[in-house]
């Protein structure tokens, strides 16, 4: 048992953010919303998670932001898992608006609509689910967790988790794309089988 801290450890000033201090990996996603007038939106978030083993996803967001003000007034938003050859057009989507309130890099992506609410997903994704809101949790600092409920969802063929094909082969075939907060990115064409503890259970 360690009785205290480790000498390497660095005591981190908490009266600051401290997320800026080291790496974290997470996913990338694009999050897909229309504002009442039924203008499509869409904007790049890494704090983004399943929540629970049901059909649940979150993600964190600001109310100065179009996505939140957008999901309160439709309570709709779509998620699309890009891929990593889409890393530039999803890094522009986070481009400042004009003006005017418009955002121009929106027409230079393929996209397509929800059938049902009309909400935004981006072409060649791997994966895209469409969530209708369940609750928004405020307050944590100038940010809240926006919680919806997947309502659809599709994976592309090649995402999908064979039995008859080892995930190295799988990986490399269709890698991954994940964000390394802060400002870098990795692309995951491989991977190792985890040593789960026998009998555990989620």
């Amino acid at each position: 048992m360690i009785a205290s801290m480790p000498d390497a450890a660095v005591r981190l000033d908490i009266d600051n953010p401290i997320w800026e201090r080291f790496f974290t990996i997470a996913p990338l996603v694009l999050i897909g919303t229309c504002d009442s007038n039924g203008v499509p939106d869409l904007a790049p978030k890494h704090m983004v998670t399943p929540l629970g083993w049901k059909n649940y996803f979150g993600f964190v967001c600001t109310p100065r932001h179009h996505t939140w003000r957008n999901i309160e007034q439709t309570e709709r938003f779509s998620v699309s898992y890009p891929r990593p050859d889409q890393l530039l057009l999803t890094s522009l989507t986070a481009s400042p608006r004009c003006d005017d309130d418009s955002k121009p890099i929106l027409s230079a992506l393929d996209t397509f609509e929800s059938p049902d609410s009309g909400v935004p997903f981006l072409a060649n994704s791997y994966l895209w689910l469409e969530c209708s809101l369940d609750r928004i949790i405020p307050d944590f600092g100038e940010n809240g967790l926006i919680a919806g409920r997947i309502v659809a969802a599709h994976a592309a063929q090649d995402a999908l988790i064979h039995s008859d094909m080892g995930s190295d082969a799988q990986l490399r075939d269709a890698p991954l794309f994940a964000y390394i907060h802060p400002g870098r990115f990795a692309v995951i064409d491989s991977s190792f089988s985890f040593p789960f503890p026998s009998g555990m259970k989620k």
